[in-house]
């Protein structure tokens, strides 16, 4: 039997997850140089090596990716049984982690956040945005939020907020001077906002109708990744942009946008939490999914995804 202790775990679990030694010496309030000679001692005692380090990074060989993607989740669990332990009555605690994106993330914040934390005061949420599709068991999230299409499909999805609907728009004063498109290949004679995905590829732009589906690969002079910042450089006349519709309502109340295209673009499946099947499902994430359920009528499962377990 390998003699490791488990303060040397929890420090490669924290820097692992941090990516920094100065990060995770201030998460786990600890001196950078403790948590390094954890880390040698570990190592040391495993026989291999778990991190690579450089004077501005930290990154996983393939041994601290395997160890990390199973540990995180056990140190976890273990520190949700103990600490239901120590609450006399069993009430749910702990640290929950998800991972979102932003959009994902202003709607939990709205609408589940405050009921969540109004229920289970015990429970620490810690809710960070990233517009990587990230493998969330591997970070050391409890779950992720993310559009129906992008969730992987080991994973169960749990549906909320409703249906979502892409939208193209524009400044009336664009459209005034430009033309209104009629057909998704009409952009091809526009001036388009152009999205920048995560991955680094260049968004293409989907539509459908009838049955036809196209993807449109826009021209344009101006390149975005946020989807705020695509509809104020759509509200500057800089061009069309496509946005999911409930980021550009205000300007289109107020009249600062116009919709193209309106036929070209249908509802679709909306954003989703989501976790791995493979692993316990934590109380406190169990409460999480619950919660979502109370305060979204709308948040019955997609397709052939799983509910949540029962």
């Amino acid at each position: 039997m390998i003699d490791v202790s488990l303060p040397e775990l929890r420090a490669f679990v924290t820097v692992a997850q941090q990516r920094s030694f100065r990060r995770a010496a201030d998460l786990a309030g600890v001196s950078r140089s403790s948590l390094s000679h954890a880390l040698r001692a570990l190592e040391r005692r495993l026989g291999t090596r778990l991190l690579h380090r450089t004077t501005r990074s930290v990154a996983l060989t393939e041994a601290g990716n395997q160890l990390l993607a199973r540990l995180a989740p056990m140190l976890r669990e273990m520190d949700e049984m103990l600490g239901a332990v120590g609450r006399d009555g069993g009430a749910v605690g702990g640290v929950l982690r998800i991972n979102a994106n932003e959009g994902g993330a202003r709607w939990l914040l709205r609408h589940t956040v405050p009921a969540f934390l109004r229920q289970y005061p015990h429970v620490s949420l810690e809710l960070l945005t990233d517009g990587r599709l990230i493998d969330i068991v591997a970070e050391g999230f409890d779950a992720g939020v993310r559009l129906y299409e992008a969730v992987p499909q080991d994973m169960v999805a749990v549906p909320f907020g409703g249906d979502t609907r892409f939208i193209a728009v524009a400044a009336p004063a664009y459209v005034a001077e430009h033309g209104t498109p009629q057909t998704p290949q009409d952009l091809q004679r526009h001036r388009c906002v152009r999205q920048r995905l995560p991955s680094g590829k260049a968004y293409r732009w989907e539509f459908a109708r009838d049955g036809e589906e196209l993807a449109v690969d826009v021209p344009g002079d101006v390149t975005l990744d946020n989807n705020t910042l695509m509809i104020e450089a759509a509200i500057g006349g800089l061009g069309i942009a496509f946005v999911p519709e409930s980021y550009a309502r205000l300007a289109l109340d107020e009249q600062h946008l116009i919709t193209l295209l309106d036929d070209w673009s249908p509802p679709g499946p909306g954003l989703c939490l989501y976790y791995s099947r493979n692993r316990h499902l934590p109380a406190a994430l169990r409460a999480f999914i619950e919660v979502v359920r109370s305060t979204d009528p709308n948040s019955a499962p997609h397709g052939n995804r799983d509910p949540v377990a029962s």
